[in-house]
């Protein structure tokens, strides 16, 4: 059973985009590539078909969270004004989906490693 510390540790090296297991190297070996697995201890990052649903989930309602609060402080900073309020919130919900996919990812590998643990990299491939 994980303890409180080991969550928030595993949660942090996520927000770093760093290995939720050793937090040694990158998710990611280049912008929008994730590593097939962890050079430093192994853990296997790209796993099933499908395994990738996890991380656009978290991207796709994060981006909703974000227009919605940019959608409240533009209404109360610009008093209501359609034109450009739409402007700024389409703006938003093209930019932030880009600028939060790494994280996206990173924390879903953390929470599946949370869950139910990351497989080792066998070698074959």
């Amino acid at each position: 059973m994980l303890d409180g510390r080991q969550v928030s540790a595993t949660l942090l090296r996520g927000l770093k985009l760093r290995c939720p297991v050793c937090g040694l190297s990158s998710v990611f070996r280049r912008p929008f590539r994730v590593r097939h697995h962890c050079p430093a201890c192994g853990a296997l990052f790209q796993r099933e078909e499908g395994f990738f649903v996890g991380a656009l989930m978290i991207n796709v309602v994060t981006t909703e969270a974000a227009v919605l609060v940019a959608y409240a402080v533009l209404l109360l900073a610009l008093g209501g004004r359609d034109s450009l309020t739409l402007t700024l919130l389409f703006a938003v919900a093209l930019l932030f989906p880009v600028a939060f996919y790494h994280h996206s990812w990173s924390l879903w590998l953390a929470a599946d490693h949370l869950i139910e643990r990351l497989p080792k990299h066998s070698g074959d491939d």
